[in-house]
């Protein structure tokens, strides 16, 4: 698995973007909850531990990861939220269950991505075993909530980045990290 080789929550503060003025939601699925609440500690504690200050963190819940979809839309739509953090856990049962719906809130959160300006981060467990969730939420693997913590913080810059960019009419941005300059200046191809 990807995760076997890497700490979840392992991040390096010096390769994060100041996250101190972003303003991020939460949606979390109430299935799976000792599951998904050890995710939603992870994000919320990375989220404090890169000065994003608690007031500026919301949290909805919602009953199941299916739902997730319609609570990041609806978070999207009426709270200001530079990121949005979907959390679920679906574990593989007897039945072609998991399938549907691991497939419907992939596609849902891919569609909010594609339709919004607002980037919606991926935090939903699909593991064969409990165990296995409970290795990637706070256990040996570390914490997906706090990876994708990192992601919505890096994620939330890109877009404020990209705003500035559109705003100075400079269509061109160097590669790497995003970066404005003061004058745009003309970039001719090699």
């Amino acid at each position: 698995m990807a995760t076997e080789n890497k700490n979840l929550s392992e991040y390096d503060k010096n390769t994060i973007p100041n996250a101190k003025d972003f303003r991020f939601g939460i949606v979390v699925s109430e299935w799976n909850e000792t599951i998904t609440e050890g995710l939603y500690n992870g994000a919320f504690d990375a989220l404090i531990d890169c000065e994003v200050p608690a007031q500026q963190i919301i949290r909805w819940n919602v009953p199941g990861s299916f739902e997730l979809i319609y609570g990041a839309k609806k978070m999207l739509q009426t709270q200001n939220v530079d990121a949005v953090i979907v959390i679920g856990c679906v574990i593989q049962g007897e039945t072609k269950h998991f399938d549907f719906v691991c497939e419907g809130v992939t596609q849902g959160i891919k569609d909010l991505n594609v339709q919004t300006d607002i980037p919606v981060i991926f935090c939903v467990l699909t593991d064969n075993n409990m165990q296995q969730s409970i290795d990637r939420s706070g256990g040996v693997h570390g914490n997906k909530g706090t990876e994708a913590a990192i992601a919505a913080i890096k994620m939330a810059y890109i877009r404020q980045q990209a705003s500035i960019a559109h705003a100075y009419n400079q269509p061109l941005l160097t590669s790497g990290a995003l970066q404005i300059e003061d004058s745009p200046k003309k970039i001719e191809n090699e």
